[in-house]
């Protein structure tokens, strides 16, 4: 049952980071800006602090789903988030790039842990995916579970987001896009994802 609950978070984990966000698009960004090796630094530190969320998360997923406020609030937190990064990305895309070489290694560390820790997302996606994993007896909660589980989860975000890199990579060497037409049009899915999230906000959330 352990290693039925590992393979689960790892699987749905990596599925859930899939549909584009602020987070697979920092990995494409990174990767693409400053290097391959600067996106796996970025996305290690952003899953070993996603397994520790997973882990609190997965022990209040009960409490934190009868919060229906805080949900709101996490919302338009995420809009927030979407449009800081869009700026970013406008701003990396009139910035000339550094030489990879010159990257620094804690600079990615730091934007891994800090998206890891304002991640609006995992909230009610482990409250509710967590609750119903649990529910319809497909991970075990007794023992080591819940931390196989999370390890598992950090696992599943890792290999998602080396794939977002590694693809990100391939983009520009496949079609010799510059550093400015892909950070602009990163920038301009963030704000589709903002306008997006408002109007799900405003309309469609009671």
């Amino acid at each position: 049952m352990l290693l039925l609950t590992f393979l689960v978070a790892v699987v749905v984990n990596f599925l859930g980071y899939i549909p584009l966000g602020n987070i697979n698009l920092t990995s494409m960004q990174i990767s693409i800006n400053k290097g391959l090796k600067q996106a796996i630094v970025f996305a290690t530190s952003f899953s070993i602090v996603e397994a520790i969320f997973t882990f609190i998360l997965m022990h209040f997923a009960e409490w934190f789903a009868g919060k229906k406020q805080l949900m709101v609030w996490l919302g338009w937190i995420l809009i927030a988030v979407f449009i800081t990064m869009g700026v970013i990305s406008l701003i990396q895309a009139y910035k000339k790039p550094k030489p990879k070489e010159e990257s620094r290694k804690r600079d990615s560390i730091r934007t891994g842990i800090i998206l890891g820790i304002f991640n609006p997302m995992i909230i009610p996606f482990w409250t509710i995916g967590g609750t119903f994993l649990i529910a319809n007896n497909w991970i075990t909660t007794r023992g080591l579970g819940l931390e196989i589980f999370a390890i598992g989860a950090g696992l599943g975000s890792f290999l998602c987001l080396y794939l977002f890199a590694r693809f990100a990579q391939y983009i520009q060497n496949k079609f010799s896009f510059n550093h400015k037409i892909i950070n602009k049009s990163i920038a301009t899915v963030f704000f589709g994802l903002a306008i997006f999230q408002i109007c799900r906000e405003l309309f469609f959330t009671s």
